[in-house]
């Protein structure tokens, strides 16, 4: 904190006054859609998030919204290019402190995430219902992977080893949120597992259920769930920490 002294009229008058002014910007937070999703699904917790002192960041990755036509050929290295680059867009704003960035992503842009924060600075990071991926899938068109492989690939039991984006997650050293949805039917339990193992050196993990859950919040007791479960995790971790 500084302080800057100033002046102002009032009347025939000048008042002296002063500002105390933060050394440092607010949390940047940004926002990673899932497979299918775009930014619409997260701009009402963006605009909540906002309200609490954040500066949230929401866009859509290539294959969805405005370049759909490419859905059935961009790969998860394209779009993990895409974070990057959203990433780097959000800390360039002047109001952002780089060293309060906190990452959100649900299902794909969940598993997106931790390989951000591998080569990105990222205090916080929630993941709700990651998704996990083969490493041969880095360069292959994501809608074009096969349905019955992935099935049986989330269903084994991962070592951070055997996976980059569990690797990334046993690197990490902040705080995590990782959600579940009880009836998830694209996400099984044990990939949740994998994740929630995979992170060794963080410095808080909270780990929650919401109960009757489908995998994309089907009902509006279901996104009210979640968007509780979030705002108050970044109120305690994010806010909590200034």
């Amino acid at each position: 904190m500084h302080s800057v002294s100033t002046s102002f009229p009032v009347g025939s008058q000048s008042l002296a006054g002063t500002f105390a002014i933060p050394e440092t910007g607010v949390p940047g937070v940004l926002f990673l859609h899932g497979w299918s999703g775009s930014q619409d699904s997260d701009l009402k917790r963006a605009k909540d998030i906002a309200a609490l002192g954040c500066l949230c960041f929401t866009f859509d990755l290539r294959g969805h919204a405005k370049t759909e036509g490419l859905r059935d050929r961009v790969t998860p290295r394209e779009n993990f290019e895409d974070a990057l680059a959203a990433y780097d867009q959000l800390v360039s704003h002047p109001m952002v402190d780089r060293s309060s960035i906190a990452v959100i992503g649900s299902s794909y842009g969940a598993y997106l995430a931790p390989l951000l924060s591998a080569v990105r600075p990222v205090r916080w990071m929630s993941l709700r219902v990651p998704a996990l991926y083969r490493d041969q899938h880095w360069e292959r068109p994501k809608g074009k992977l096969d349905r019955t492989d992935l099935t049986m690939f989330r269903d084994q039991a991962l070592a951070p080893a055997e996976n980059r984006a569990l690797a990334a997650c046993a690197d990490f050293r902040g705080d995590v949120l990782v959600i579940e949805s009880e009836r998830d039917d694209y996400i099984p339990h044990p990939t949740i597992a994998n994740y929630v193992t995979a992170f060794r050196k963080v410095r808080s993990l909270t780990y929650r259920v919401i109960e009757g859950a489908d995998h994309g919040l089907s009902e509006p007791h279901m996104r009210r769930a979640y968007t509780d479960l979030l705002t108050g995790w970044i109120r305690e971790m994010v806010l909590g920490a200034r």
